[in-house]
């Protein structure tokens, strides 16, 4: 391949992503003008239109998508290989790009990074917090955080947290004239705290298991809220029960300020993994981040 055709590829990749020629030519640093006849070059050495373009979107033709599936790993691989040279450096370096919950954020990847970088000042590390499963691939996160339950099978997943648990849970306030549950059922009967999850839209359904039967429960109240600690609060100040990480609700069960049911219905499950794709090839940043979130308790 020629340098000139490689600088094509990059063009094209950059303005399908940015889906703007004016902030891709911003990017890489050359005039709208210039990327444009880069575009038409490419387009007529290949013999097919890469992009659609109207005075209000531009988007990838078909050929432009099949073309693009080919790019992003390979460049992608590209880049990895460069980063790795950092091996060869006294200190490791580099950025590390990773898709996480906030509670996982919060709980397991800050409190080991506000450690771990004082040491390693040229690492750098761009945490994005999403509660929805995304194609670390196709974004280009160097990996991500979820589940061990919610994890891809074709990715290598280290394990970088304990066992959890989700504890439903209301205040006494709250229970005065009623009876606590003592079934998934009996949830119907009570008033709940939704959770609209940011990710797709809906509302999570309560998930409750029980000597490997599991139940999912759909309940109803008069809040809904798109973030955990809205939801706590609610629950504290009466307003009905909500179903949350145990963790975040610690302390106050502790103080009594709220109190758990439906506690055989809510056994731990697979902690905090980090994964990523099974071919990349770990750079000296990536390593030294692996190493120090693993889990060893």
């Amino acid at each position: 391949m020629q340098r000139e055709e490689l600088v094509d590829l990059n063009a094209f990749l950059m303005v399908a992503e940015e889906q703007s020629f004016t902030r891709a030519a911003a990017k890489l640093g050359t005039s709208q003008s210039a990327l444009s006849h880069t575009i038409r070059r490419l387009e007529t050495r290949l013999g097919v239109r890469l992009l659609t373009r109207t005075t209000r979107s531009l988007a990838p033709t078909e050929a432009g998508e099949r073309l693009l599936g080919t790019l992003r790993p390979a460049l992608d691989s590209i880049a990895t290989e460069l980063g790795s040279l950092s091996e060869l450096r006294e200190r490791p370096a580099g950025t590390i790009r990773i898709t996480t919950s906030e509670h996982a954020a919060n709980t397991v990847l800050w409190p080991t990074l506000e450690r771990m970088l004082v040491d390693y000042p040229d690492i750098h590390v761009e945490l994005s917090i999403d509660s929805g499963l995304i194609d670390i691939v196709t974004e280009r996160f160097d990996a991500g955080v979820r589940l061990g339950e919610a994890l891809a099978k074709d990715m290598i997943a280290t394990r970088i947290g304990p066992a959890l648990r989700m504890v439903v849970v209301a205040s006494p306030a709250y229970f005065e004239g009623k009876s606590k549950p003592v079934l998934p059922q009996d949830l119907a009967d009570h008033t709940c705290i939704n959770l609209r999850l940011l990710s797709a839209g809906g509302l999570y359904t309560w998930e409750l298991e029980k000597d490997g039967r599991e139940v999912r429960v759909r309940v109803d109240g008069q809040l809904t809220f798109n973030n955990v600690r809205m939801i706590v609060r609610a629950a504290v100040a009466g307003f009905g029960l909500c179903f949350v990480m145990e963790d975040m609700v610690a302390e106050h069960l502790a103080d009594g300020r709220l109190v758990r049911v439906l506690e055989d219905w809510c056994p731990p499950f697979a902690g905090y993994h980090l994964y990523y794709p099974s071919r990349r090839q770990p750079s000296a940043a990536f390593a030294v981040l692996v190493d120090a979130l693993r889990y060893r308790g």
